[in-house]
């Protein structure tokens, strides 16, 4: 498999055709993303991809299927099995195709089937995986009668659809996107959060996580901060994979290139922040996530969310987690996969995740352990008074707290 899951993989989506000169590959690597996804399949672009170490999730080589195109529970009468065998005929095998793309955010109504073509697609080119990727839990939910067909989920509930995804695609993986500055809710955020990495955990797969550097209102830009909060917040529940709509054109305003393939203002901001993982991907990626905590989180969203908030945190390892000035954090709790015996939690100062007012704090708490800080610009510092320790922290960061 050429696609690395050892490694924490940034992606972005889309790649127009102006912008596939050796010079906009250069500069994708540059900005630190290692995949594109829904690229369409070009012999010559992928030549440049293994050059710079990039890979595609490429679309177009087998039928494609969107779910919200208002024809849900049709897929198998559309797609039968046989279009894909069609497509081995037609398809050159390239270093650089990590993934094919069989569809994104479908019904459940059409999910038992897309285990057949997942299964399918991977006999057909076994040297890539198959990507699907799902809706988010504010797509519509089916109507209480039987004829229901329209509906984006297709079920009562996402749980439920999340459910039958699991139940039905052989897949390794749960992928799926949720754009927070377009919502405005951080309590729909935060649940499908857990929704998703609980069911990723008990399945044994990967979480994959799509957010969101453009914009759907034009008047609006998303921020450094705000990208942080975005991927900051979900490696907090054990994202794997961070990938960021739209790198050039494909929906909405404020994309990293424009419609000329010339940078904006978006192209820097995403750098530094996707610099800012990597800098802490390699000892992330040496623990995986157990369960996640609220701390200091209004009841309001608490409920929203489904998870209980509280004023600190502590299990075994760490005792009386907590912003010294009560603001919100988001605790992933995780253990070593290697070493058991390792524990870590992953912290994003969630106080602010519209940036409206960023401020700094500490976070305080007590160990009996050897503690390792790893943040956005590598390992860290942490104060220790006689009694607690002490770690300056900013709004919309995160922090890998390791206790040996």
């Amino acid at each position: 498999m050429r696609y690395d899951k050892s490694k924490l993989n940034i992606g972005a989506y889309v790649l127009q055709p102006y912008a596939r000169t050796e010079k906009h590959i250069k500069e994708i690597k540059d900005c630190g993303i290692d995949m594109i996804i829904d690229l369409d399949y070009d012999l010559k672009a992928l030549d440049l991809f293994s050059k710079y170490n990039l890979g595609a999730i490429v679309r177009g080589v087998t039928p494609f299927w969107w779910g919200g195109n208002g024809e849900a529970g049709k897929l198998r009468q559309i797609n039968p099995l046989d279009l894909y065998d069609k497509c081995v005929k037609r398809y050159t095998d390239h270093p650089a195709v990590w993934g094919i793309s069989i569809g994104d955010e479908p019904s459940a109504l059409d999910i038992p089937y897309y285990g057949i073509v997942f299964d399918k697609v991977k006999k057909l080119f076994p040297k890539s995986f198959p990507y699907l990727n799902l809706y988010p839990n504010y797509a519509t939910v089916a109507e209480n009668t039987a004829d229901e067909t329209v509906s984006q989920l297709g079920t009562k509930t996402y749980d439920e659809y999340i459910d039958v995804y699991c139940k039905n695609v052989p897949a390794g993986y749960i992928s799926y996107d949720y754009y927070v500055y377009a919502t405005k809710n951080l309590g729909g955020c935060l649940s499908n959060y857990r929704i998703v990495s609980e069911a990723a955990r008990k399945s044994g797969r990967r979480f994959m996580y799509i957010a969101q550097v453009n914009s759907q209102n034009p008047a609006e830009i998303v921020t450094v901060n705000q990208m942080r909060f975005q991927a900051f917040s979900a490696m907090s529940f054990g994202a794997e994979d961070i990938s960021w709509g739209c790198y050039t054109g494909g929906w909405w305003h404020h994309n990293v290139l424009d419609e000329k393939g010339e940078k904006t203002e978006q192209y820097d901001k995403l750098k530094l922040v996707n610099h800012e993982i990597k800098n802490l991907a390699p000892e992330y990626m040496r623990f995986r996530n157990t369960s996640t905590h609220l701390v200091g989180f209004s009841e309001e969203i608490s409920k929203k969310s489904g998870i209980e908030t509280s004023h600190c945190f502590s299990n075994g390892y760490f005792c009386d987690v907590k912003a010294e000035d009560g603001r919100a954090l988001i605790i992933g709790e995780m253990t070593g996969r290697d070493n058991s015996d390792e524990k870590a939690l992953f912290i994003t100062t969630a106080d602010d995740y519209m940036d409206t007012n960023p401020t700094e704090t500490l976070i305080t708490f007590k160990s009996q352990k050897e503690i390792a800080v790893f943040g956005k610009d590598g390992k860290k510092d942490i104060g220790f008074d006689g009694e607690k320790y002490c770690l300056s922290v900013c709004s919309n960061e995160g922090y890998l707290i390791i206790a040996k």
